[in-house]
């Protein structure tokens, strides 16, 4: 089974959109099963917290995964899921992750696509380091985990989406160095362009990640208006639909 992790130079890069593209394109010959094991940012629908990005994913996966399959932890407040847990006097745990992935993983999909929150570093919380029974007059050792950390456990290969504004040139370098000193693999980037106002230069600026980053670019998304030369809608699915056909399928499938 083929294993990937989208994550993103920042929050709001197009994670979402570059994974139900990914997730549309592999399910012409595959099982894809998607997970996006946190979010925060929902609305209560019939007593159940359902994200938006969450509920794109169901519908471009094909195993027959429910709302809470995809998206087990779920936070109303769009804030910092470990900061939305803490105000709900809760925590997310590396140990919870996993034992939900394991479930995910029991579908036996040829393709599990994996979506982060926030960029590669988001938190989890703080948890105590080593015995959890310590000497009264000893304080705790605390140390923070991160989704990060679940990547790395779960042994995903990791895709990395290039939100190409200004800037763009540090933040993918940071990232990327982020995920290889973590001894995760880091096999391909997308570059997402899909903002009404692209930024200048912005093909040189592709260029330079292409030269920068040691690691093929499958898909370059440009911006679709929401209405054709026409004058008719164009719906989110038909956005997606000719996303999927300019990826680059093979240095995911090698």
């Amino acid at each position: 089974m083929k294993q990937f992790f989208i994550t993103a130079t920042d929050t709001d890069a197009g994670k979402t959109f570059a994974s139900c593209a990914l997730i549309h394109a592999l399910t012409k010959e595959k099982k894809v099963a998607a997970f996006k094991p946190i979010s925060a940012g929902c609305e209560l629908i019939d007593g159940v917290l359902i994200n938006e990005d969450a509920q794109l994913l169901s519908e471009f996966a094909n195993c027959d995964q429910s709302i809470t399959d995809i998206n087990p932890i779920a936070f109303k407040e769009p804030i910092a899921p470990h900061i939305a847990a803490k105000k709900q006097n809760t925590q997310i745990s590396l140990t919870q992750l996993t034992q939900h992935y394991e479930s995910v993983k029991s579908l036996n999909a040829d393709v599990t696509l994996v979506e982060g929150a926030g960029g590669w570093r988001l938190p989890l919380g703080q948890f105590p380091l080593g015995s959890l029974t310590l000497d009264a007059n000893e304080k705790k050792k605390m140390r923070y985990q991160f989704l990060s950390d679940f990547v790395k456990k779960s042994d995903l290969q990791v895709v990395l989406i290039v939100n190409m504004k200004l800037g763009c040139l540090n933040h993918a370098l940071l990232t990327y160095e982020a995920i290889k000193a973590d001894g995760v693999d880091c096999i391909a980037w997308i570059a997402n362009c899909a903002v009404d106002k692209s930024m200048s230069n912005l093909s040189e600026n592709i260029s330079e990640l292409e030269l920068l980053l040691p690691i093929p670019k499958i898909a370059q998304f440009d911006f679709i208006n929401d209405v054709d030369e026409e004058g008719n809608d164009v719906s989110f699915n038909h956005k997606i639909n000719l996303a999927a056909q300019s990826i680059n399928l093979a240095p995911l499938l090698a």
